[in-house]
């Protein structure tokens, strides 16, 4: 499996491939758009995906604030666990978010740890991107 991309992804979803069972991944906007898939999804799936991912990440962080009676709450992971495996869906400090699914046979240990590794990747090579102008804009 490879993965597809608007951009350039390949680097981010292909070794969470590498972990046994996992079927699929995508990187997407925290507000729902896709930006890379791995070939086990249609665009049009993958774009569903995005945009369910992104609800469920904001019912999450809006429950998560809820029990612990305050106004917002950051979320570090959520995990979901159907008869068909589980879905794994990571944010990342940038406004992204990586989402994986496995099937029943995968270790979850393995595939959050694999995920995790490849976001904090991301923040990464969003640290070391070229500098912008002084003044916070585009350079000329």
């Amino acid at each position: 499996m490879t993965s597809r991309q608007t951009g350039d992804t390949a680097w981010v979803l292909d070794p969470i491939l590498q972990v046994p069972h996992v079927v699929a991944a995508a990187l997407l906007t925290r507000d729902g758009l896709v930006t890379g898939y791995t070939d086990a999804l249609s665009r049009p799936t993958a774009e569903r995906v995005a945009a369910i991912t992104s609800t469920v990440q904001g019912a999450a962080r809006t429950a998560a604030a809820a029990f612990a009676d305050r106004d917002d709450a950051e979320v570090r992971q959520v995990v979901i666990e159907s008869d068909h495996g589980y879905v794994l869906i990571v944010p990342t400090d940038h406004g992204t978010c990586v989402a994986a699914y496995g099937s029943n046979e995968v270790r979850l240990d393995l595939l959050a740890h694999r995920v995790h590794s490849q976001v904090a990747r991301l923040g990464e090579k969003a640290m070391s991107a070229a500098p912008r102008g002084g003044d916070g804009g585009a350079s000329a």
